[in-house]
């Protein structure tokens, strides 16, 4: 019987260690080996960031359709089969002999993504872990919150002895040992029923809850004024967060900061989102729903208005990357906790992806956005203003997202 049902522990620890390895090797492989890439291709590095984008943008559409599936079949076949496409991008990306084949493999490595990263995993832990969710939410994220800081040495150490290609056939295959394996075993746990009736309903009547299907209950909380100011909040704060940080390295070597303490100062804004998450639980006991929206997307848009100085005194901007850090590194548990907070984890896997598909595809195209936007105002100052204020009206909506009947066992909001 343990073999049939694999302790919540163990499904947690699963997690833990395929979302780090996920992460570091489809995810933050890529900004290390870009540079090599079209030195050794010719293409452009511009060509070589779009391809990858690309696979951003797929993963963020697949949101919506992986959502249903996790719904109805929960995450083992989900992420199983994203390891595998996962190994499969990265074999054809290696392998490119042009730069159509290279766009095939990351426009596989997208679909990959949608099946290996936070949002399915997020969708297992939700359902199985019920009421003490938040906990393992939190481990997952303490854990993949690291992927950067482990697999970004990692990456370049394997350049010594390997090309680029090379070192993406070593990163499939230590995504194929471990991942596959550790999907396709430790999610045996069988799928709960989606809760029902009241207690479950968030926004919705419980007598108007009970007794709907999976599929209508999900259309009228989608079609809520709630519903939708969350989903506008989330997306603007992703692309203003995201496009702040990616872009922060070349804004700093423009204002004369030096390369190397300008990747310091975007590491340490990594180790400030691990901080950030270690106090996620204390904050969750002692702020209301909306509390916690306005105090950490405040928070981002002030750090990202701070960036906006023409400054470059070390000590205030490791300061100010650490505190976006900490921003960024809560608001992902706020978004994995959005829908739950607001209206309990019934249909959660439908309601998390569609709102997860423009908040993926607006952090998936925040690297040009912000790059744009600098060109077009002529200055990286007036570029991280412009940011800020999208943060701000991030904020407004997040405000009004929180639908006035809370769900049973919320804090006041």
């Amino acid at each position: 019987m343990a073999k049939e049902r694999p302790a919540l522990p163990v499904i947690l620890a699963g997690l833990c260690t395929t979302q780090i390895i996920a992460w570091g090797i489809l995810y933050y492989a890529f900004p290390v080996l870009s540079a090599r890439i079209a030195a050794d291709t010719g293409w452009t590095t511009a060509s070589v960031t779009v391809a990858y984008s690309a696979g951003l943008v797929v993963s963020a559409l697949l949101g919506i359709p992986v959502g249903k599936v996790l719904d109805r079949r929960g995450p083992r076949l989900v992420m199983t089969a994203g390891s595998v496409l996962g190994v499969a991008g990265l074999v054809m990306i290696a392998s490119a002999a042009n730069y159509w084949v290279f766009l095939a493999g990351w426009l596989t490595a997208g679909v990959a993504m949608a099946g290996n990263l936070y949002p399915p995993a997020f969708a297992a832990v939700t359902r199985w872990y019920g009421a003490r969710r938040v906990f393992a939410l939190m481990m997952i994220t303490l854990i993949g919150g690291l992927a950067s800081t482990v697999f970004a040495p990692v990456t370049e150490a394997l350049t010594e002895t390997f090309d680029w290609r090379g070192v993406y056939l070593v990163l499939a295959a230590v995504l194929g040992v471990v991942a596959i394996p550790v999907h396709g075993v430790v999610l045996r746990r069988p799928w709960p029923v989606e809760p029902r009736g009241p207690g479950h309903g968030g926004a919705l009547e419980p007598d108007a809850a009970e007794g709907q299907s999976e599929a209508a209950y999900a259309r009228q909380v989608m079609r809520s004024p709630a519903y939708v100011l969350m989903t506008v909040g989330l997306t603007l704060g992703g692309m203003a967060m995201f496009a702040a940080m990616i872009n922060l390295v070349p804004m700093l070597i423009e204002r004369g900061v030096s390369s190397g303490l300008a990747a310091w100062i975007l590491g340490l804004g990594g180790l400030g989102q691990v901080i950030g998450r270690l106090f996620y639980m204390s904050l969750e006991r002692r702020l209301s729903v909306r509390a916690r929206h306005l105090w950490i997307y405040g928070l981002l848009a002030v750090s990202t208005a701070a960036l906006a100085l023409d400054a470059t005194n070390a000590v205030w901007l490791i300061a100010i990357s650490m505190v976006a850090g900490v921003g960024r590194g809560i608001s992902t548990l706020l978004k994995a906790t959005a829908v739950t907070d607001r209206w309990g984890p019934r249909a959660y896997g439908r309601l998390s992806g569609v709102f997860n598909a423009p908040v993926m595809f607006g952090i998936a195209i925040s690297p040009a956005l912000g790059a744009w936007l600098a060109e077009l105002l002529g200055s990286w100052e007036m570029m991280y203003l412009v940011l800020a204020v999208i943060g701000a009206l991030a904020v407004i909506a997040l405000l009004f997202s929180v639908p006035r009947q809370r769900p049973s066992g919320a804090p006041p909001q």
